[in-house]
Formats: structure tokens, C-alpha cells, sequence
């Protein structure tokens, strides 16, 4: 006999995407019966999901607020070489234990976790353990689809979490330390000061390629420690590889036959230039609570293809970084960009950015050989 669950609406993937629409559905549909399936052991992977202020909308922020594992109210720093420039909007970063308690917590047994799925349909899905869910609706949230349908350059990072010795003196947040040896792309490094003894280290590339050498990086991130003066032990290590978008097909991405509904990257909702998905997850799940559960399918394809269309010009940028910038140059792209004004940086990172912000991003004289940025603005992606 097949053990079956019944529930209004499944959600396939507990990472970031699959449990911000969870939360949202329990907050304000309470009456909707949830399933969150999760392939892993845990809610949220192995992961530190860090956001601006201004990436989520004051009325959006009772979504997120409960997830915070800390923030840094006064802001944080960026270092490229012969420019140290603090910005002071604040910082706050979810660890996947804080986002794994609290789901738990919230959802109870509706959590499924260790769940591998064998078979998705638009109402149903069954286990690798014989489970069956039988749903009003289904949507899948397990990270990327196929991305060969795409084009992409990479960003890819390895972290270690340190606790140290002796204090290490970081007050903030550093988003970008590009004074770094310029390696495989554009490298720089990212702190965060956890406490006056803990930081956290990540070395980050925008490559061309998605290989993620951790035993190379590790070595660098230990240099990098020491030539701070920081000694201690590593405590938490993360890894990962996102996209960075600047062309391809949506439509083969999602093609028309797949019935299932979308969410998260596997929806190709994230900013494409910088390969953050948390804003478009906030917005998506306080948008998809208020949708009929009995056309998902049909309302996130619509909502997925319109962000695909919107995001023509952060895929541009993606396609100056990757195409007119050689690799050991890029960081004057971004140098040149944390000489803007705040509020725009701000928008750019969450994808808001205006008509006015789009000019002033690309005028003047660019940070890249002059015929190849024409070659590249002549032949937008698609």
C-alpha cells in the first residue's frame, strides 16, 4: 500500500526561495496545508544569504526580519585599489540554522526533510521512499534548471568562518575587497565580522568558468588571514557556484510543456548581473500568496517571463563584464561603479534600478577597450 500526504500546496526545495513562500503562505493563508519537501537533511542548505536595507521593502520586511542572524546597522565598506569607500546602508545576513530553526518552528510537520523526488506532476508528487503528496498545486523551488538553455559567466566563492585568537579589528561588513591579486576573473574578497573574534572570509571570482577549485582557494583565504595579522581555527566552511546571466532563451529554459510551476532560480528569478536571488524571493513570495493556487502554473511562467524580459539590461552589463573586460580587468568595472551616488548603487543590487540610473551606470568613458564595449552595446543579449 503507498503511504500518501494530502496538501493544498507543495513546495518542492527548502532553500531560500521554497521557504520564504512557505513562511508567507503560513502567515497570511493560514488555511492553505503545506508540504515544504526538502531533499537534504536540513532546511536551507549550508548557506549565508546577505542583504541590504534597501534590497526589500519596508512592508516586506516582516517576511525576513525573524530569519536575521545579524546586521550591522552602520553600514559597510568596499576596497578596490586606490579607492576605500564606506557606505552607510546597513547589512544583514540569514545563516541557514537560523532559517531551518524557524521554519521548523513555524511549520512543523509540514517540513519534509531527507525527501528525494522521483516524479513531479501539477498535482502530485511522488517519493524516492514510496511517499506519495497529492496536492491542489504544485511548485518546484530546487534551485537551477537547465542552464545550458543560458548564457553565463560565473560566480563562484568559497568561505571559512575563523575564530580567532586576538580581535581583528573589522567593525563592518566588507563587500568588496578587490585590492586582492586579480585571479581566474575578477576577485575579490567578502568579511563579515560575525564578532570581535569570528569572521567570516569568502573568496569570490566572476569567472568564465563554474570549476570551483576549493583546495586553492582555502589556501588563499589562510594567506589572506595571515597577512591580516588573524590567527585561530576554522570553524564553518561554504561553497558555491551561481550564474551570472548575460543571454540564452527563457523560453527553453522554461519550456511551455513543462505544466509545474516555478519559483527561485529554477524560475530564473534573480538579479542577472550579480546572481542574487533574495529580492526577487521576497517579492515573489509576498506576490504569489495573493494568487489562485488552481492557475500556479500559468501565473508564476507569466511573472517569470516578464522579470526574464525586464532583466535585458543587467544581462547587458553581464555580457560588458564577461565580453569586453579582460578577465584581469574587470574589477575597474566595479571600481568605477562604487564611485556612483548610494541610492544607486542601492536600486542596482535590487534590481530597481531607473532609467536615469541605467544611463549614468554607462556613461562616460568606460572602464573596458572602447571597441570592445561598442562591439558588446551594438549586439545586446537576448
Amino acid at each position: 500500500m503507498t503511504n500518501r500526504v494530502e496538501c493544498d500546496l507543495a513546495i518542492l526545495g527548502g532553500g531560500l526561495a521554497g521557504s520564504l513562500i512557505a513562511l508567507a503562505f503560513a502567515a497570511r493563508r493560514p488555511d492553505v496545508r503545506l508540504a515544504l519537501v526538502e531533499r537534504d537533511a536540513g532546511i536551507g542548505g549550508n548557506h549565508i544569504w546577505s542583504f541590504f536595507d534597501g534590497d526589500v521593502m519596508p512592508g516586506d520586511r516582516w517576511l525576513v526580519d525573524p530569519l536575521i542572524s545579524h546586521r550591522w546597522p552602520q553600514g559597510h565598506d568596499v576596497r578596490f585599489p586606490g579607492h576605500h569607500r564606506q557606505l552607510d546602508t546597513p547589512y544583514n545576513s540569514i545563516a541557514s540554522p537560523r532559517l531551518d530553526a524557524h521554519i521548523r518552528a513555524v511549520l512543523g510537520d509540514a517540513v519534509l526533510t531527507g525527501a528525494d523526488v522521483v516524479s513531479v506532476t501539477p498535482d502530485a508528487v511522488m517519493l524516492a521512499d514510496g511517499l506519495e503528496i497529492t496536492a491542489g498545486a504544485v511548485i518546484d523551488a530546487r534551485g537551477a534548471g537547465d542552464l545550458s538553455a543560458l548564457r553565463c559567466g560565473w560566480q563562484k566563492f568559497v568561505g571559512h568562518t575563523l575564530r580567532l585568537d586576538a580581535p581583528h579589528g573589522i567593525d563592518r561588513p566588507v563587500i568588496m575587497d578587490a585590492s586582492v591579486e586579480q585571479i581566474d576573473g575578477y576577485r575579490f574578497v567578502y568579511l563579515l565580522p560575525w564578532d570581535a573574534r569570528t569572521i567570516f572570509i569568502e573568496d569570490t571570482y566572476y569567472s568564465n568558468s563554474p570549476a570551483l577549485d576549493v583546495a586553492s582557494i582555502g589556501t588563499r583565504i589562510a594567506a589572506y588571514a595571515q597577512a591580516k595579522g588573524w590567527h585561530g581555527t576554522v570553524v564553518h566552511r561554504e561553497q558555491g557556484v551561481l550564474p551570472v546571466v548575460h543571454g540564452g532563451d527563457f523560453y527553453s529554459y522554461w519550456p511551455a510543456h513543462d505544466p509545474v510551476a516555478r519559483a527561485g532560480v529554477r524560475a530564473g528569478l534573480f538579479q542577472p548581473m550579480t546572481g542574487y536571488s533574495l529580492p526577487d524571493a521576497v517579492r515573489f513570495a509576498t506576490w504569489l500568496v495573493d494568487q489562485p493556487l488552481d492557475r500556479l502554473a500559468m501565473v508564476t511562467r507569466a511573472r517569470a517571463a516578464a522579470h526574464w524580459r525586464a532583466g535585458g539590461y543587467y544581462r547587458l552589463l553581464g555580457k560588458m563584464l564577461f565580453g569586453a573586460a579582460r578577465p584581469d580587468q574587470r574589477w575597474r568595472i566595479f571600481a568605477r561603479f562604487y564611485r556612483l551616488s548610494a541610492p544607486l548603487i542601492q536600486r542596482f543590487y535590487a534590481g530597481r534600478s531607473t532609467l536615469t540610473d541605467r544611463i549614468r551606470i554607462l556613461c562616460g568613458r568606460p572602464p573596458v577597450p572602447i571597441r570592445d564595449a561598442m562591439r558588446t552595446l551594438l549586439n545586446p543579449p537576448a
